[in-house]
């Protein structure tokens, strides 16, 4: 084999790779810029200057354009964009509330936006949620894996997730494609809201439980299937183990035998 051969050979792989070479550091890019216009304070550099603020807003503009080319998908428009993207400002400033309110070790608002890892992840899911009931399904999974890779919290973008979402601590966290979680809920960390074992012909049903308002799910509990609902106001102890639905206003524990 000539080194000419195997050469080529690879100049073509790396052919073949630029389009999702792109994505990737598209999508990445995209949030991080997303992120800075709706929390200035998470820049890395000083520059809320007007002008800098609309060099920022024109460059999601042409980033969300570059998406959508990028996976053939349905152009955003900006006006839709924008409107949707302070929405989604709003929903994150609950979520930094409710760490702030149920969490001792927390002072200041700043201080969950700009150093809690759960607050991170529960960013980048809420941006990457958007795209994905827009029909962006590859670059949102690139967004959470982002956050799962900075934090060890790893949520499906398909999941929905009510308001005043609470992740304490957070490192372990796994939240599967159709969980469904209401408002109100905090988990610790090592919560695992996951499927049965299930064949592939079942990926488009509903495979991961519902978690309803005002539950609080303690470190390392587990708690699976599409058809597990855990009532409303419900307290999940650490460890546990849970395939069955639990009524509203219970307790369930681990107890080892």
């Amino acid at each position: 084999m000539s080194e000419t051969y195997y050469t080529q050979e690879f100049i073509d792989i790396a052919h073949a790779s630029r389009p999702l070479l792109s994505l990737k550091h598209t999508s990445e890019e995209w949030v991080g810029q997303v992120l800075s216009a709706l929390f200035p304070e998470l820049c890395k550099v000083a520059d809320c200057e007007d002008r800098l603020v609309k060099e920022r807003l024109e460059s999601i503009k042409k980033l969300t354009k570059a998406l959508s080319q990028l996976v053939h998908s349905v152009p955003i428009e900006p006006e839709s964009l924008f409107g949707t993207l302070l929405e989604i400002r709003q929903l994150l400033l609950l979520d930094a509330q409710a760490i702030l309110d149920g969490d001792p070790a927390a002072t200041t608002l700043d201080e969950v936006i700009l150093s809690y890892p759960g607050f991170f992840a529960v960013a980048h899911y809420r941006l990457a949620h958007y795209l994905h009931t827009v029909g962006l399904k590859l670059v949102p999974r690139i967004i959470t894996e982002k956050a799962h890779r900075e934090t060890g919290i790893d949520i499906h973008p398909g999941a929905v997730i009510g308001e005043r979402f609470f992740i304490d601590h957070g490192t372990g966290v796994v939240i599967g494609e159709t969980t469904v979680i209401g408002s109100g809920v905090k988990l610790y960390q090592g919560v695992t809201l996951g499927a049965l074992s299930i064949s592939k012909e079942m990926a488009k049903s509903k495979r991961h439980p519902t978690i309803e308002d005002d539950v609080l799910i303690y470190a390392n509990s587990t708690i699976l299937g599409g058809e597990t609902v855990i009532g409303r106001g419900s307290i999940i102890g650490g460890n546990a183990w849970i395939t069955e639905s639990v009524a509203p206003g219970s307790f369930v524990k681990y107890n080892p035998k």
